[in-house]
């Protein structure tokens, strides 16, 4: 604690403050650029992915409602033939 006491006897409250702030934006520059940029990189990666897998769980979602709709319809003209079926008889 004295050698910042002596640093702002000798240059000033100004000086010792901006080294200190100097020292600070190096140090939060040295944690985002080693550690959170990483990560973020890695998370890109992951969201690309699970955005894939999104994309591929919409088109199958997409094709089995078509598949179901079809069945539907399938069933829908069956009872028709078959009620035409029974009125001809």
């Amino acid at each position: 604690m004295s050698g910042v006491i002596d640093a702002i006897q000798q240059f000033g409250f100004p000086i010792v403050a901006m080294v200190g702030l100097g020292y600070f934006v190096y140090f939060v520059w040295i944690q985002i650029t080693k550690v959170i940029n990483p990560t973020v990189k890695e998370m890109h990666m992951t969201l690309i992915k699970l955005i894939d897998q999104i994309r591929m769980l919409d088109n199958d979602m997409i094709r089995l409602q078509q598949k179901v709709n079809t069945v539907l319809q399938m069933k829908e003209n069956d009872k028709k033939r078959n009620n035409g079926r029974q009125i001809n008889k």
